[in-house]
């Protein structure tokens, strides 16, 4: 019996370094940062408790609020055309032809790269004299930008492009792993039926990868929603706040204006925000799951 209850709690042993790696490096921050949020510090001496008064702030700064849009906005349009064009070359890719393996391998890299090169790199790509950007739109008979992350009117849309590019390969990765884990039963009889290549598209593969493509568009909603790096290293949110998300505000109140606590509320809604999302969209998978 005694040697029955020790193995029993050996399992525990074998958890508890990932479970105090987590509660130090999560859950502990995220107390803390809760606990800030109800507080006014500006790193000099103690936290002053204010409680609810960054809350109230907060709701009433449009400074906040455009930000909150704004996150929304690039995130939904990133999301929306990195999963249409993911799925679109993940099914393209999903068959034999010469040099695929090394089509699979360049489609790739803007994936592993660096967030911080690849804004260095889309800079240059956006420059209004010799970039190649306004090159592409001379030829396509389009006036020339002379600004693309330096206006208001298109910063946003330029860090959305700059977003696809670098994360559309992660959602046809998932779902060119889905489109291998299909039965071909189904797509043999269509075929057998005498259905057209359209009609196996539309009525039998695309149904069958949707719960793949709902995980993936959940996986990448959440990072969508996380973007800091590539924006503070091309626009640092301006101009005149037009690309600032809650990430980059919540930043430049906590390390440009020294307002810890008023930055930790908007962490914390932040988290909340994620957070809903993440379970509207899990509960989507969940349905999708069952009707499949």
């Amino acid at each position: 019996m005694q040697a029955l209850k020790n193995e029993q709690r050996t399992k525990y042993y074998f958890i508890l370094p990932a479970f105090l790696f987590v509660a130090i490096m999560v859950i502990i921050p995220v107390l803390y940062t809760f606990f800030l949020s109800f507080t006014k510090w500006s790193m000099a001496g103690k936290p002053d408790i204010i409680w609810f008064d960054n809350y109230l702030t907060m709701f009433a700064d449009s400074r906040f609020l455009k930000a909150t849009y704004r996150t929304l906005l690039f995130s939904a349009a990133a999301l929306l055309f990195e999963v249409v064009l993911g799925t679109g070359i993940a099914l393209f890719l999903n068959r034999d032809f010469i040099g695929k393996p090394l089509v699979k391998t360049f489609f790739l890299l803007p994936m592993v790269a660096t967030p911080v090169s690849i804004g260095l790199v889309w800079m240059l790509i956006y420059e209004p004299t010799f970039g190649i950007a306004n090159t592409l739109l001379g030829y396509l008979g389009f006036e020339h930008l002379p600004l693309w992350l330096g206006s208001p009117d298109t910063a946003l849309l330029a860090l959305v492009i700059m977003d696809i590019w670098q994360w559309t390969p992660m959602i046809s990765l998932i779902v060119m792993a889905g489109l291998a884990a299909l039965p071909t039963e189904p797509i043999e009889s269509a075929h057998v039926d005498g259905a057209k290549a359209y009609q196996i598209l539309f009525r039998v593969t695309l149904p069958m990868i949707t719960p793949t493509v709902v995980v993936a568009s959940l996986l990448r909603l959440i990072d969508a929603l996380k973007t800091f790096d590539i924006i503070y290293a091309t626009t640092q949110g301006g101009p005149t706040f037009s690309s600032e998300t809650l990430n980059v505000l919540a930043f430049i109140n906590a390390f440009q204006y020294f307002d810890l606590g008023y930055a930790s509320a908007m962490l914390v809604v932040f988290f909340l925000l994620v957070l809903v999302l993440s379970l509207l969209v899990g509960r989507l998978r969940d349905r999708v799951r069952i009707d499949f």
